[in-house]
């Protein structure tokens, strides 16, 4: 199984640059803008960076492999979110790489040779190779074998980009860490603050409260003035920054999902497979050509299987048929080959031959069989797996270690599986001639072998062609303008994908919208799409409603967005005067309660860290107010969140003195610290100019 196997097994794709920013695209999220002007990027231009630009022939590769390693972690062939993904990935560690690269170079931070030397085969290694070489019980590494992988995969030009691209990846942590560490020794908490987060987190508040809610009063009998808007706005004016351009589109989608004829056209196809299959000659191959899910005709465990078949066939004996089920989207028929009890999992060493190297397979079988005499003889499988072998494994006696079903390629597990502890089993797979030893076989379970096929309930042509021509119907009425009158006319219903960002995957509503959301970077406001796109389960015709560009909205903008909040303004300035009225001459909390016809809540144990009163919200400002208030004094009218409030401290109960100042400070530290890295990180973007044209490629 060799060098390529292992590092397919062990590491996956190790690849990308952004892996090893993993920490900062984490801490910093969607926080990296996106640039304007599209039109004036280069064709081949992905973004530029701090005036560096980002070709799509270095980004596309980076991408397909972020991909495949998406894929391999979360399995499926990819969708467009992950896609999306995957792109996102890429793009976030080119930032990374730009910015942080220029800031090590500025400050003088490098990684000496003998420090990569000591990252890779030191004694304490870097992370990535304690993940990839250490042993998964001990997290010991095998250095041995990390030197002759290394030193092999050098000189083997399959193997050679991996090797690099993993000792680029080490560096670029060791570098991310050393400017991590520069970062957070600047971190300081004075014994001031350290009393004050202590106090906020142990000081504790018994007070009482009246309030009046905003539910109180209708929303339609607010009236909003411009001035009201105008107010709100200029008051709120940083949550108005758009981090990066965004479109909003209006839709009508025509379902292409199957009908009752289409349901009925393949239960008749269904039914007859049933008696083709019962009485085909070969069951794999038979199952093979129909099936639209492909199963591997080997033995399998409990579980693998959809649970309408599973919960079934394992009670079946052999020669047994199951089937027709509809479950999920797809009719599942089964013939139960064969059952058994196998072992869960088995033990195993091997030594791999080379048939290429030997001259051919024959040759090759004629080896295995003189050292598995050997062996029998009393020679260690050890010693000549070190020998001869060509895999991997030989360093570490030919132990593969323990598997389950499903780990090995189909004749290796079978061999594994079917045999006896002690057996010594000449077989040969896509990997060469393997001499295999069983060492041990663990636990016993029932196991069934299946031809099994699977036929999914697809929409007929017919269905599609008709989906299809009522869109392009729907589009030739609707290039005037008339978008939302057509729909309405013809009983559509319109959908809504409201600020979607150039690079996402996903939009409501819509399931695969990547060249429906491009294209809208290429259109006016208020522009019907030219086209019909093709959806997973639908066709859809799109407008253009809204254009929101980078930087500070206009208030004509999110005038819509912001009427709840202005609304809530309006209602907090009515709900006050009521509440000055009623505390005007009272003499306690109680009679301004009696004035308002509302009860005084009583609160205990409220500490300021902790600023939720239950059963209203997070009232920040309340709690703070009453932290900052003397005890038996009611208060003036404060607006929340929730509501306008007055209230009443009943008394503090105050901590014992901070015992330990050095462990406040130190924890006060560490939480400073783990955002610490993130902050820089935007700090640095902040003031770099970045142009984001991925939307022109993915």
């Amino acid at each position: 199984m060799g060098l390529m196997t292992f590092l397919r097994n062990r590491a996956g794709y190790i690849i990308i640059g952004a892996i090893g920013f993993a920490i900062v695209a984490f801490l910093v999220g969607d926080a990296i803008s996106a640039g304007k002007p599209f039109w004036a990027a280069s064709q081949k231009v992905v973004g530029t960076i701090d005036g560096e630009d980002i070709s799509i022939e270095e980004f596309g590769p980076k991408v397909e492999q972020s991909l495949a390693q998406f894929k391999q972690q979360y399995g499926g062939s990819g969708n467009s979110q992950m896609q999306a993904m995957a792109v996102d990935n890429v793009w976030q560690g080119e930032v990374a790489n730009v910015l942080l690269g220029k800031e090590y170079a500025k400050l003088g931070i490098t990684v000496s040779s003998d420090e990569m030397s000591d990252l890779i085969q030191g004694a304490n290694p870097s992370p990535l190779i304690v993940q990839y070489f250490g042993n998964p019980q001990t997290g010991q590494v095998d250095r041995v074998q990390v030197l002759n992988t290394f030193k092999k995969g050098m000189k083997d030009p399959k193997v050679r980009p991996q090797i690099l691209a993993l000792e680029a990846e080490i560096e670029r942590q060791a570098l991310q860490q050393k400017y991590s560490k520069l970062i957070n020794n600047s971190v300081y908490v004075s014994t001031l603050e350290a009393n004050d987060e202590y106090l906020n987190r142990n000081k504790i508040a018994n007070f009482k409260y009246v309030t009046l809610d905003y539910a109180s009063i209708p929303d339609g009998s607010v009236k909003l003035t411009d001035a009201d808007y105008s107010e709100y706005y200029d008051n709120n004016k940083k949550r108005f920054e758009n981090p990066t351009e965004t479109r909003s589109l209006e839709y009508v989608s025509f379902s292409v999902n199957p009908t009752k004829e289409d349901s009925a056209a393949v239960k008749t196809q269904v039914d007859k497979l049933v008696a083709d299959f019962k009485s085909a000659a070969n069951d794999s191959l038979f199952s093979a050509v129909n099936s639209d899910v492909k199963i591997p005709y080997t033995y399998i465990t409990k579980g693998k299987l959809d649970p309408a078949v599973d919960s079934v066939v394992f009670n079946l004996p052999a020669g047994s048929f199951y089937g027709p089920t509809f479950s999920g989207n797809s009719y599942k028929l089964a013939k139960v080959v064969d059952t058994r009890f196998s072992p869960d999992s088995v033990k195993a060493s091997h030594i791999l031959l080379n048939p290429a190297q030997l001259g051919g397979v024959d040759k090759a079988i004629k080896m295995a069989d003189s050292l598995k005499a050997l062996i029998q003889n009393g020679a260690s499988l050890a010693s000549l797996a070190l020998q001869y072998s060509v895999d991997g494994s030989k360093d570490k006696g030919g132990n593969v270690g323990t598997f389950t079903r499903g780990q090995m390629v189909p004749e290796f597990e079978n061999a594994a599986f079917n045999g006896a502890v002690g057996d010594l089993k000449v077989i040969t797979s896509q990997f060469g001639v393997h001499l295999l030893k069983i060492d041990k076989q663990i636990g016993n379970s029932k196991v069934v072998k299946l031809a099994y096929i699977e036929k999914n309930l697809m929409s007929s042509t017919k269905t599609k062609d008709a989906a299809y021509k009522k869109a392009s119907t729907f589009l030739n009425e609707v290039k005037d303008g008339n978008f939302a009158t057509v729909a309405q006319k013809s009983g559509y219903t319109v959908g809504v994908a409201d600020k979607v960002g150039p690079s996402q995957g996903y939009a409501a509503g819509l399931d695969n919208p990547r060249q429906l959301i491009r294209d809208s970077y290429d259109a006016d406001k208020g522009e019907v799409l030219d086209q019909v796109y093709q959806m997973d389960n639908a066709f859809v015709v799109a407008r253009l409603t809204d254009i929101r560009p980078k930087g500070t909205l206009p208030l004509e903008t999110v005038k819509k967005d912001i009427e709840p909040m202005v609304r809530i303004v309006a209602k907090g300035k009515m709900l006050k005067e009521k509440m000055d009225k009623a505390l005007a001459g009272a003499g306690n909390l109680n009679q301004v309660g009696q004035k308002l016809g509302k009860p005084v809540m009583p609160i205990q144990n409220m500490v300021l860290a902790n600023p939720v009163i239950p059963g209203a919200a997070q009232e920040n400002k309340i709690v703070g107010n009453v932290f900052g208030s003397q005890p038996g004094k009611v208060s003036k009218a404060i607006i929340g969140e929730a509501g306008v409030y007055s209230f009443v401290v009943d008394g503090f109960i105050n901590p014992a003195p901070l015992a330990n100042t050095y462990k406040q400070k130190e924890a006060m530290m560490q939480s400073i610290a783990q955002r610490s890295l993130g902050s820089a990180f935007q700090a640095l973007q902040d003031k770099s100019e970045i142009k984001d044209n991925r939307v022109k490629f993915y």
